[in-house]
């Protein structure tokens, strides 16, 4: 019995006699801790904000790559039109010059006749191709501007995300020297 109350007043007695001699090293070393905390938690909030930044960036370059496929599919769509009525202008000025031809030598006169009219109408057809061709042109001319707009605009954003790299990297850097330089100092 004596030894269990002896026991008790030890285990009593020593921790309260350790509380009381806590020392300003121990309060110095609370307020490092505290200060090293802090400056983890807004370490950590300035690393969320950079992360959701770096999300809705992604997220828009993503949306504005989409963008530039649209417009490069309507350019070259409008190019391959273009191509395709400036192909048909230069058959239909092939075939005006042969039916010139052969009306020359043509002493027929029905198939003179035959003939000049299908000139007249392989003409009629140029000119409106011609007309055609200038609409085309146009909107070859829009569909290009469009795609290089929305090309500057994905570069714009793609710069950014570079920056964002770039300071995400400066940032684990300055961020890994302080803990470097402090484990050097405690050694």
């Amino acid at each position: 019995m004596w030894r269990a109350t002896w026991l008790i007043v030890i285990l009593f007695w020593v921790p309260a006699d350790t509380l009381g001699q806590a020392d300003s090293s121990d309060s110095q070393a609370l307020h490092a801790l505290l200060s090293e905390v802090r400056a983890l938690h807004h370490d950590l909030l300035s690393s969320m904000a950079r992360v959701q930044k770096s999300q809705i960036l992604l997220s828009r370059i993503q949306s504005q790559q989409a963008g530039v496929v649209r417009a490069s599919d309507r350019f070259n769509t409008a190019r391959g039109r273009l191509s395709d009525i400036q192909d048909r202008q230069k058959r239909t000025t092939t075939d005006i010059k042969q039916l010139e031809d052969s009306l020359n030598d043509e002493e027929n006169l029905p198939r003179q006749k035959q003939l000049r009219d299908a000139i007249s109408h392989l003409k009629s057809d140029l000119e409106d191709s011609t007309a055609k061709e200038q609409q085309l042109q146009t909107e070859e001319i829009e569909a290009e501007q469009q795609l290089r707009n929305e090309q500057d605009k994905l570069t714009m954003l793609e710069s950014q995300l570079d920056e964002l790299v770039r300071s995400l990297g400066n940032a684990a850097q300055v961020g890994s020297l302080p803990t470097q330089t402090g484990s050097h100092q405690k050694e």
